[in-house]
């Protein structure tokens, strides 16, 4: 109930209290014994107004608190649309991925059966069901290559020109950082190394390398070469399908990078405008322009990259329809293989969420046509959407969506959202997802989040990895039934 209070106050801070207190916005959701079945209630009181909805269940329906959760977020919803004026398309769902949602639905129901779900009991807006519908079937091709034994690998660079002003991100600003690098360089390929021997031991076969950030192309090119070598030294490349780097910031793509990224085996890149505006831009603290984002395009394709996503934001401050969708029309005319479409998330940790004009220049009102319009253009120009996920406190309660041309989907972001493989991370802030072969299990293991605190304490580091030979060695015991 807090999650979906927080869709209708994304910038508020909510507190969970057991009695009523003065000021402000107030709900209420409580289960009560009649004696005959159960009572679920919600109530919002709300700048002096005052609505309530209830339903009865009976002790059947109620022994699944599932239902009782579903139907106690149905009354509350419904109570505040009213109150708030505007219906969420996502209905009463919080959770960062719908599409596995969906196809654990569509599992026992069918397809038939998981859109009904969703538009009759989750309350999902037609469009937004045939979305999910859509990336499901789109995903399952590539879901279908992994094996008990396969893993993609994440290497993290928290580093970037600047940061922008939507971000929350553990992420430092070359300024302030840069004597860090170095250093950070030379543990980060000791811990790939180290994950190498690790995947050798455990026989896992690698499908896919993405390397993130931050920007890790604020690296020199020496350095870019230095990590992308310790990767296809540490690990057996023979199964790998792709390597992904993001060239997230135009302004830190040069031909000398885009060569040393190219001749090891990098085949995917990101560029990232995130509009094309260049007053949107100084807004959210990005120091490129628009015709730096198309220069770095053009220089990318001379250097023989055949695939290449670019990023772009609804709802970011100063930005209105006509100009994202001048954004829109101009990344469509470049043509990239991919086009992920995200919607501003506003974190409490980003700078906009703690200005007082935050939530007003954020747009967000704009954010369901910005997104309308990406979702109309982009399925004309050849584009299909392959992956998908939610955030905390987007604007509208809307989406991030990745689009591409058939044939370039990228296989870690589909890997990474459905939780069906393991994902062995290196780098600051990295996280670890460990997937057992024979159930649903998931463990995760969290590297250190700040570059001083990963090259202070690099050795605890490089001893939890033995914590994934301990999960895999405790999979195969249960597979076992030692």
């Amino acid at each position: 109930m807090e999650n979906l209070c927080r869709v209708f106050f994304p910038l508020e801070k909510i507190t969970v209290v057991s009695k009523p207190c003065g000021g402000g916005t107030f709900v209420y959701t409580g289960v009560r014994d009649t004696g005959t079945g159960i009572s679920v209630t919600a109530y919002v009181e709300k700048d002096g107004a005052k609505k309530w909805r209830s339903k009865a269940l009976t002790y059947d329906e109620a022994a699944d608190g599932r239902e009782t959760q579903r139907s106690m977020s149905v009354l509350l919803f419904s109570v505040l649309t009213q109150m708030c004026g505007f219906t969420p398309k996502w209905g009463i769902l919080t959770g960062v991925r719908p599409v596995k949602l969906y196809g654990g639905i569509m599992a026992k129901a069918g397809k038939a059966g998981a859109k009904k779900y969703f538009e009759e009991k989750l309350l999902v807006s037609k469009e937004k069901t045939e979305l999910a519908a859509d990336v499901f079937e789109n995903e399952r091709g590539i879901l279908a290559l992994q094996t008990p034994d396969s893993f993609s690998l994440y290497i993290g660079i928290p580093f970037c020109p600047t940061r922008c002003a939507y971000c929350s991100f553990v992420s430092s600003s070359v300024d302030k950082t840069f004597k860090l690098i170095p250093a950070y360089v030379e543990l980060l390929c000791s811990e790939i190394k180290r994950t190498g021997e690790v995947a050798e031991k455990l026989c896992l076969k690698l499908l896919s390398v993405y390397v993130g950030g931050g920007t890790p192309t604020v690296l020199t090119a020496g350095q870019l070469g230095q990590v992308l070598d310790a990767v296809r030294s540490s690990f057996d490349m023979s199964y790998c399908m792709e390597v992904t780097v993001e060239a997230g910031r135009p302004d830190t793509v040069t031909e000398e990078k885009l060569y040393a990224m190219k001749s090891r085996g990098v085949g995917r890149i990101s560029i990232n405008p995130q509009t094309m505006s260049d007053d949107v831009l100084t807004a959210i603290g990005r120091r490129h322009t628009a015709a730096q984002t198309v220069s770095a395009f053009r220089l990318a394709r001379g250097c023989g990259f055949g695939n290449i996503n670019m990023d772009i934001i609804a709802g970011l401050p100063r930005d209105d329809e006509e100009g994202f969708k001048h954004t829109v029309d101009v990344i469509t005319d470049m043509s990239p293989e991919s086009i992920t479409v995200h919607t501003l998330a506003l974190k409490r940790a980003a700078r906009l969420a703690q200005e007082k004009s935050g939530a007003s220049a954020a747009g967000t009102q704009d954010a369901g046509s910005m997104i309308m319009y990406a979702d109309s253009v982009l399925p004309e120009k050849g584009y299909i959407p392959y992956y998908l996920y939610r955030q905390s406190r987007m604007a509208g309660n809307l989406e991030n969506t990745g689009w591409c041309k058939p044939g370039f989907e990228n296989l870690y972001n589909v890997f990474i959202m459905e939780e069906q493989q393991t994902i062995l991370a290196c780098g600051c802030g990295a996280g670890t997802k460990l997937k057992d072969p024979c159930s649903e299990k998931l463990e995760r293991i969290f590297n250190f989040k700040y570059p001083y605190e990963y090259i202070n304490r690099f050795n605890e580091i490089i001893g939890r990895k033995d914590l994934v030979i301990d999960f895999y060695g405790k999979s195969q015991q249960e597979l076992q039934g030692v």
